[in-house]
C-alpha cells in the first residue's frame, strides 16, 4: 500500500509517559503510511506541553511556511496542545483526513543590533524580554519613531497575542486573542516617583509599527527569547515588530478555540 505523502516529525521531551506516547504515535502512523521525516516534514507534532512546541518552533523556525504544527500534550493543558496522551488515535484519524487546513497566529521578530556593527535576529512565539544584568535597566523606547519614554526599572518584555497569556500576563498585561495582529509591551517593575516617570500600563502595538529599545549605558544585558537566554555586551539598539512569516496550526475538528484555552487555564468551571 503507498503512504500518505505527508511527512511527519515528532518531537517529545524526556519525561517517560512523553517517550511512551511518543513510540506509540510513531508506530501508529507508520501503521498508517506517513512518513517520519526529521528535516523536511509538512506536519511537526510536538509531545510534551507548551514548553516542547516552543522547542518544536524554534527547530523549524526557518521553515515556518511549510511547516504546520500539532500539539498533544501530556500533563496540565497547554495553550499549544489539542490532543492528550489518549486521544492519540483521534489525532491519526484526523491527520489522514487532512486537507492543509490551517490555523495561523503572528509570530515576534526580534533584531539586536550591537555597537561593533553585528547584528542578530531572532524570532519568539511568545514574547522576547531585556534586562540589565546586575542592576536598574535605563532605556529610551521609541514608538513608531515617537521618542516614547525614558525606561528604569528591571526590564521590559514585547509578547505576541499568544504569548500575552504567558510571562505578559503576569506582569499585569492584557489577553490578547492570537488573531489580533499585534504587540505588547509590558514594563518590568518599572520606577515611577517624582524624578522618574513611565506610563506604567501595557501598550498594545499595531502590526505595522515598529518598537526601538536604546539602552543608555553600555553593560551586559540579558535577552530571552521564548525558553532560551542570550547575552549581549554594548547593545546599541533592539527592534521589536510583527514577523513577516507566521506560525501554522493544523486545522482540525480538536482545535480548541482560544477562550476555551483561557478560561481553562485561568478560570476552570464557573459555580452556577
Amino acid at each position: 500500500m503507498k503512504n500518505t505523502g505527508k511527512r511527519v516529525d515528532l518531537i517529545a521531551n524526556r519525561k517517560p509517559q512523553s517517550q511512551k506516547v511518543l513510540h506509540k504515535l510513531r508506530e501508529k502512523l507508520k501503521k498508517q503510511h506517513f512518513i517520519i521525516n526529521d528535516t523536511n516534514p509538512d506536519i511537526v507534532i510536538s509531545i510534551g506541553g507548551d514548553g516542547m512546541l516552543l522547542s518544536a518552533f524554534h527547530k523549524y523556525e526557518n521553515q515556518l511556511d511549510k511547516v504546520r504544527f500539532v500539539g498533544v500534550h501530556t500533563g496540565h493543558l497547554g495553550f499549544y496542545t489539542d490532543y492528550r496522551d489518549f486521544e492519540l488515535d483521534q489525532l491519526v484519524a484526523n491527520l489522514q483526513l487532512d486537507s492543509g487546513a490551517k490555523v495561523s497566529y503572528p509570530v515576534l521578530n526580534v533584531k539586536v543590533t550591537l555597537e561593533n556593527g553585528d547584528v542578530k535576529t531572532f524570532r519568539a512565539l511568545n514574547e522576547a524580554s531585556i534586562r540589565r544584568s546586575d542592576r536598574t535597566m535605563v532605556a529610551d523606547i521609541i514608538i513608531n519613531h515617537v521618542p516614547f519614554e525614558r525606561f528604569r526599572g528591571d526590564g521590559v518584555t514585547v509578547s505576541t497575542p499568544t504569548g500575552s497569556t504567558a510571562y505578559n500576563k503576569s506582569l499585569g498585561g492584557a489577553v490578547l486573542h492570537p488573531t489580533i495582529e499585534a504587540l505588547q509591551l509590558t514594563e518590568i517593575a518599572s520606577l515611577n516617583n517624582r524624578v522618574y516617570r513611565t506610563l506604567g500600563s501595557s501598550i498594545i502595538i499595531p502590526k505595522k509599527d515598529k518598537i526601538e529599545l536604546l539602552p543608555t549605558r553600555n553593560d551586559y544585558h540579558t535577552l530571552s527569547v521564548d525558553n532560551s537566554t542570550y547575552s549581549f555586551r554594548n547593545i546599541e539598539r533592539i527592534e521589536y515588530q510583527i514577523d513577516h512569516h507566521k506560525i501554522h496550526f493544523v486545522a482540525t475538528p480538536s482545535h480548541t478555540s482560544f477562550w476555551n484555552r483561557v478560561k481553562d487555564a485561568f478560570i476552570g468551571e464557573v459555580d452556577e
